[in-house]
């Protein structure tokens, strides 16, 4: 068994610079041929990856968070190839959905010798400019696009309170935008929604941020997406549900409608979307569901 071993080129200097090495280690006590993929850049490290599918490998190993999950997801999805993770980003997010987030190196690395896998949906962008990309937690645009945005800048404090942080700054200057939404049902049927709102989400998996459960009952293995949106309401009402988002109980609320679909167009005036934590483009874009689309290691 041969696997190529992904690090987050940013993080060498961190607190887990030795992860990649530390689960080469474990591996190869199990008899694992293993290499380290982590180029100067991320665009270096992509080079990279291709290349050792190109060669040929029998997984691949992600240490880092959501980013580095997606940078790797890009290349290995639809190959067959199964994908593990070391889970040692800020967010990691779709380690928490397949049950990994809890993991340390060690226990990571086994999960990846034992050889077990399964395949999970992944979602698929289509810009404006017919380019695509593949995520694997949420996209979201609007008022936790610009929570992303400002939790990106941050330096202090590491770990998920950053976002906490970045949510009740950004919460001072909360507004409503213009969305036009175009949702495919599962049964074909597309619905048109022009509406304000203060933030539109989609789904593969059910959280961002570091465990906010904006999509609670996404679920990776249905081929469809789930859409979170939320029209304007006064601060102190929406300050009221901050707890219940938090805790995934926000979809009873009146201020919030939730749909499940297998494709979505969103569109807003100058509003930037995020997936995976990072940003991926202006709107409008198309979001359509890839069920199967990535193979797993699994506990």
């Amino acid at each position: 068994m041969r696997v190529a071993i992904v690090a987050n080129p940013a993080a060498r200097a961190g607190a887990h610079s030795d992860a990649a090495d530390r689960a080469a280690g474990r591996l190869r006590t199990r008899g694992i041929t293993t290499s380290i993929i982590s180029g100067g850049s991320a665009a270096d490290t992509t080079t990279l990856l291709k290349a050792a599918l190109e060669i040929g490998v029998d997984g691949v190993l992600v240490a880092g968070g959501d980013g580095t999950v997606n940078l790797a997801l890009q290349q290995v999805a639809g190959t067959g190839v199964p994908l593990g993770i070391i889970p040692i980003g800020t967010g990691n997010d779709f380690a928490a959905v397949l049950g990994l987030r809890e993991l340390d190196v060690d226990a990571a690395a086994d999960v990846v010798a034992a050889g077990r896998t399964r395949d999970v949906d992944l979602a698929r962008i289509t810009r404006a400019d017919g380019s695509t990309a593949l995520f694997g937690t949420v996209l979201a645009s609007g008022f936790d696009a610009r929570v992303n945005d400002r939790a990106n800048r941050m330096r202090w404090p590491r770990g998920s309170s950053r976002y906490t942080i970045a949510t009740l700054v950004e919460f001072l200057t909360l507004h409503g935008v213009a969305f036009a939404l175009e949702l495919e049902h599962a049964d074909g049927r597309v619905e048109r929604v022009q509406r304000d709102l203060v933030l539109a989400a989609v789904g593969n998996g059910p959280s961002y941020g570091g465990g906010i459960p904006i999509c609670p009952d996404a679920d990776l293995g249905d081929g469809l997406l789930d859409v979170t949106v939320v029209t304007p309401a006064g601060r102190a009402r929406l300050l009221r549900l901050l707890p219940r988002l938090y805790r995934g109980r926000h979809t009873t609320v009146p201020e919030v409608t939730t749909y499940r679909v297998r494709g979505i167009r969103l569109d807003a005036a100058a509003a930037t979307a995020y997936a995976d934590g990072d940003p991926v483009g202006t709107l409008p874009l198309r979001v359509d569901a890839a069920p199967g689309a990535l193979r797993v290691f699994s506990r």
